[in-house]
Order: structure tokens, then sequence, then C-alpha cells
């Protein structure tokens, strides 16, 4: 991870080292926060944010699932993040926005604690590893399953909620895989641990519904239409654990992670163990769009204006 020279937070852009929060902020104590992946990429209209408007949609739509009103609007999150990743002198870098409960009381009581928001960019290689986006990676089905929607809410992308993914992530690094698949709590396959799940069997792509506890991802969104749009034919259902074995292929797709095919799961080899003709087909077309190079799907990049004469430090209205 590299820093950037700036951060966007209360409004204005701090130097990265200055944009620090109280030691008794409640997001930290309590996971009180919620945020988003984005990534910007450098594109043959230059640097342009990924679906921007949809992260942001589905920002406010978590906020709003936790009582947290974000005391900015949505196009002024936008420009603030355009802007920042320009002054930050970024070509691609991926973006956190982060929308959290302050300092200012403790307590399970979250309502009396300020909404603030910060927004930092800097540059970031794929999740998985560049290896990993060629050849494939090695997962393993977690003992832990992902989060139900009787306890928690898995479509807001919420700060706590990722606990459950991250002792899913080590235990599975600590076994030796590079990634962990979760289950949902009817034992259906859910998703990885940053990651939607698509699994191809005799030349159709299945992956698990919104009611299999999963995110409602962004780039999901996006590979599904491109899928569909190639001709090819995608089936939202719930799967079981076993269909993963039998699977001809299998792939996750995120922002961090973007298109990463599979080609193990728990000592299983995937098809032939390298990834598929329709891995390789999706993951094509996928990479032509984020990178601007499909006139089809331009409409999904949001440009990085050029801005001239703003000075680090300027205060976004």
């Amino acid at each position: 991870m590299k820093p950037a020279d700036l951060i966007w937070m209360h409004g204005e852009d701090l130097p990265w080292d200055d944009a620090t929060v109280h030691v008794l902020t409640h997001g930290l104590h309590y996971g009180t926060g919620v945020f988003e992946g984005v990534r910007c990429y450098d594109t043959e209209i230059g640097p342009a944010v990924f679906r921007h408007q949809d992260h942001l949609d589905r920002l406010f739509l978590s906020a709003e699932l936790y009582y947290m009103p974000i005391p900015y609007e949505r196009e002024q999150l936008r420009q603030a993040t355009l802007e920042l990743i320009a002054r930050n002198g970024l070509r691609e870098c991926y973006v956190r926005p982060i929308v959290f409960r302050g300092y200012g009381t403790m307590g399970l009581f979250p309502l009396d604690a300020k909404v603030d928001v910060a927004i930092a960019t800097w540059e970031w290689g794929a999740y998985l590893g560049e290896e990993g986006k060629r050849n494939g990676i090695r997962a393993k089905v977690s003992s832990w399953k992902r989060i139900s929607p009787e306890a928690l809410i898995p479509q807001a992308k919420a700060t706590g909620q990722y606990l459950n993914s991250i002792l899913a992530k080590i235990e599975s690094h600590k076994a030796g895989y590079e990634e962990a698949i979760l289950l949902d709590e009817k034992n259906h396959v859910c998703e990885g641990t940053g990651e939607n799940i698509y699994l191809v069997r005799d030349g159709v792509i299945h992956t698990p519904p919104s009611t299999a506890s999963i995110l409602d991802g962004i780039n999901r969104r996006a590979v599904v239409q491109i899928a569909r749009d190639l001709g090819f034919e995608v089936v939202e259902r719930d799967l079981a654990r076993a269909e993963l074995y039998l699977a001809d292929e299998v792939f996750l797709t995120g922002t961090a992670a973007e298109l990463t095919p599979v080609r193990e799961i728990d000592d299983h080899a995937i098809g032939t163990g390298e990834p598929g003709e329709i891995t390789r087909a999706v993951q094509l077309a996928f990479e032509d769009a984020l990178h601007g190079r499909s006139e089809r799907y331009r409409e999904w990049l949001d440009p990085v204006p050029a801005i001239a004469g703003v000075q680090a430090g300027g205060r976004i209205p």
C-alpha cells in the first residue's frame, strides 16, 4: 500500500498523516461505520472511477440501514472524490469512502455520536494478486458461516460486520489457501471474504441470489450484465457446497479482487485446474469495461477532471 499525499476528511483535504480520529471514536469501539470499495482506472478517456454513482448509492443505503444520516449530498462526495484523486496526481487508485460514528459519546446507544465522513485514495494492486488473476487461486470453504440476516444486515457494507470475513480469511490463510468461501446459515454457498462467487457448469453461469446473505456487489451487477450481453445464461439460485467441486469453472468478483478465477477448492481441482473459456471471456470483457476499451459500457465510467490551479488543502463546498 502506497500512501497518497492527501485524505479528504471533515470537508477538507488533509495531509495523509494528519487524518486522525480520537481514540474514543464510537466506530472504533463498536464497529458503527459503513464504507465502500471503489476503483479508479487509467482509461482511454483518462482516469475514471468505475460505477461511481452505484457505489455512492450503496454507501447511502448502508448508512440508512444503520441509522447514520450522512451530512453531505451524494454529489458533494462524488466531487470530493474526483478532486481528491486529481490533487493526489493518481491515474489509477483504490478509493475508500467511510462513514462512521465519531467521538462524543460511549456506550451501545449510538445516535448521540456525530457522523463523520472521510475519503482516502491510494495505489493498490489486485487484492488476490496478479498471478491469481492470470492463473487462478486456491480456496477453502470456511468453517465460519456468513452473517445471517436474522442477526445483522448482510446487504449493508458495514465495518463491524467484516469481523466475520476476517475470521474466515485468517482460517484459510493459516491452512495454506489464498481465499475462503463462506456458506450461509442454510449451508448454501454464499460468497468469498470480499467477493461474490460464480460457478459454470454445462455452459451456464450460476451465482447465489440476494436471499443467500450476499452483499449486492457493484461488480457483480456489471459482470452479470456483461455475461448476458456475451450470450451466456446466468442463473441466480441457491448452490450446494458440492456443486463447487463439480463445477467446470469457478470465479470471484469484487472491486478489490476484480475478476479472479478459482482453480482449486478444498483440494479439489476445478475443471481442468486452469481458468476456463467462459471465465476468460467474461474476464476479458470485464477488463475492457474497467479500462474504457468498450464503448458499450463507457457510461459506467466517471472521468476525473483535470483541475488547473487547485491548491492542496482547498475546501470542498
